[in-house]
């Protein structure tokens, strides 16, 4: 099914023929705009658990600054979301 239509001739002045052949060629994409849920973990447990370590290596993680954009902290309430804690480790 290759089609000749030229480029230059506007939308609106196809053929129902031309117009259905051109959108059976074309790819079709969707789009997924349904919010990923954040995965939270509570405290340093949940930093050793994300990382799968000792309580005394989450403590030097999180002393280190290195994932203080995922750490949301208010008094002694740590929560830490866990995707973006471990994207931040990566780099």
């Amino acid at each position: 099914m290759n089609i000749n239509i030229d480029l230059n001739k506007p939308l609106w002045q196809l053929t129902v023929g031309e117009f259905l052949e051109l959108i059976n060629q074309s790819p079709v994409v969707t789009v997924d705009n349904t919010p990923k849920e954040k995965r939270l973990v509570y405290g340093i447990a949940g930093i050793a658990q994300i990382f799968n370590c000792s309580m005394t290596t989450a403590n030097r993680i999180k002393s280190s600054g290195k994932i203080n954009q995922a750490i949301s902290q208010t008094g002694r309430m740590i929560v830490v979301d866990a995707d973006l804690a471990l994207e931040l480790m990566k780099k």
